[in-house]
């Protein structure tokens, strides 16, 4: 890689950028409701489907708590089986503090891999991509350093909930 001077000029006196590194926070157990409620082709997209979320837990060195039951999961399916994920739901720590979470992200693999999935049957996570983005809002005091957090998850998903372990980019 080459490095950028610190006036933007190439060569010179020299900075390089830190590579990224994942700091894990936790595993999400995250339960879902059994009733998905299908709306249909909402727009060019795809299909609109709305997933309760209806508690769970999470458990790791920088977080620890439940899920309450109060979010969902508001996905669009396109054509080829892409899931655009877009979940809200509320977390409440150990301690007693509540923490908002939003993820936004992927779920695609083959189409026999997801058509497993749909029927609920386990399916190993490297045969197909699930990926979020997780974005934190909280007014707890210990835990401000969430609004400044930007965080990762690989994700599976097992019949009636979804197990992720998330990480912190550092």
């Amino acid at each position: 890689m080459e490095n950028i001077g610190a006036n933007g000029s190439k060569g010179g006196s020299s900075f390089s950028l830190p590579e990224p590194a994942l700091e894990y926070i936790s595993r999400f157990e995250v339960e879902l409701g059994s009733g998905i409620y299908e709306l249909g082709r909402t727009s060019d997209l795809g299909n609109r489907r709305i997933i309760p979320i209806t508690g769970g837990k999470f458990e790791g060195p920088l977080l620890s708590g439940n899920i309450l039951n109060n979010g969902a999961d508001w996905q669009i399916v396109t054509g080829d089986g892409l899931a655009i994920i877009d979940t809200r739901y509320l977390l409440q720590t150990h301690d007693g503090a509540l923490i908002y979470l939003q993820t936004q992200g992927f779920r695609y693999g083959p189409p026999e891999v997801l058509a497993k999935l749909a029927e609920g049957k386990p399916v190993d996570p490297r045969k197909y991509y699930f990926r979020v983005y997780m974005h934190f809002e909280t007014s707890a005091p210990q835990y401000l350093w969430l609004n400044r957090t930007m965080g990762i998850a690989i994700a599976m998903r097992l019949g009636s909930s979804v197990v992720y372990d998330a990480y912190r980019i550092n």
